[in-house]
């Protein structure tokens, strides 16, 4: 069977080790920092003093901003692999989010012209982040398994929508600098150690299904709520990705693994190219499991239900 390049943008959150072990290239995208200085990014923090970074960016937060890559970088990506007669499948970060997926589709559009026998898919993971990031890994062991290129395409269509994150975001006020949520809303989550309950909504952005009080009780509430969605726990890789706050993920993923003893349990930092947008105080994890409905409507539910039994 014939091997085929498994890519992903660089909002996929994939480090170094991760890209080597499951054989995943990842496409560099850009970082725009304070002074209008545009750099490639990285998934390292060789670039960067992680302290004075989250700093800055806490500061400052709209002086940095991300960007796709264009189409003539995604036409050079694709260049090697189709060389070599491979063809490709990239996970891109959701459209609804970016525009790379517009890029890569027309990068696509050009490299056929020049290769018409290959076969280039581009597959928008509706996610961002480590859940990009894992999509790309499951795409990577559909491959080992064997699997055509036709078939991990089919996968991942198939999947995406069962790709869940539970978790929190402790610093709501970094992201409503960031336009993306009310100051209102912002206010009341960080009041008094309130921890907002984020999970992806049918078409890929990050909301907040409920909120717990303290560390504790949050805990607690993730461990049901991934009991509830989660399927095939036992079998599946399961990230766990933080944005400066390495502890609490260490705290979670012990609780995961004796809960529902997962195959394997990885705890990832997010890179500058997300952290950007994210800010710090990001702890969650991602697994696969029930389809996400439209609307939350089933996962608010799950959390209501728990939070009204006060267990």
């Amino acid at each position: 069977m014939q091997h085929f390049t498994i890519m992903a943008d660089a909002f996929s959150d994939l480090g170094e080790e991760l890209q080597k072990q499951y054989d995943i290239v990842v496409v560099p995208c850009h970082i725009m920092l304070p002074g209008g200085k545009d750099i490639p990014s990285f998934h390292t923090w060789e670039k960067f003093d992680r302290e004075k970074y989250y700093a800055d960016l806490k500061n400052d937060p709209q002086g940095f901003a991300t960007s796709p890559a264009n189409v003539a970088e995604f036409m050079q990506a694709f260049e090697g692999p189709l060389s070599k007669g491979e063809d490709i499948l990239l996970v891109t970060i959701s459209a609804g989010i970016s525009g790379t997926l517009g890029f890569a589709e027309q990068a696509k559009k050009e490299m056929l012209k020049k290769y018409p026998e290959a076969k280039i898919a581009c597959v928008d993971s509706r996610r961002f982040g480590p859940a990009l990031g894992l999509l790309a890994i499951y795409a990577s062991e559909q491959r080992a398994q064997g699997k055509s290129f036709e078939e991990t395409v089919e996968y991942l269509e198939k999947n995406k929508n069962c790709l869940h994150q539970a978790g929190w975001l402790d610093d709501l006020s970094f992201v409503a600098k960031k336009g993306r949520i009310s100051h209102a809303k912002a206010f009341f989550g960080t009041l008094a150690g309130v921890k907002p309950i984020g999970e992806f909504d049918y078409n890929g952005l990050t909301t907040v299904i409920g909120k717990a009080k303290g560390a504790k009780a949050a805990y607690k509430l993730l461990l049901h709520y991934v009991g509830k969605t989660g399927i095939n726990l036992s079998e599946q890789t399961i990230v766990i990705a933080h944005t400066d706050r390495l502890e609490q993920a260490k705290v979670y993923a012990d609780m995961l693994k004796e809960a529902f003893h997962p195959k394997d349990i990885r705890i990832s930092e997010v890179f500058p190219m997300c952290s950007v947008s994210i800010g710090p105080g990001l702890m969650a994890a991602y697994y696969m499991g029930t389809p996400i409905s439209e609307g939350l409507d089933s996962e608010r539910a799950i959390i209501d239900e728990f939070l009204k039994a006060g267990k």
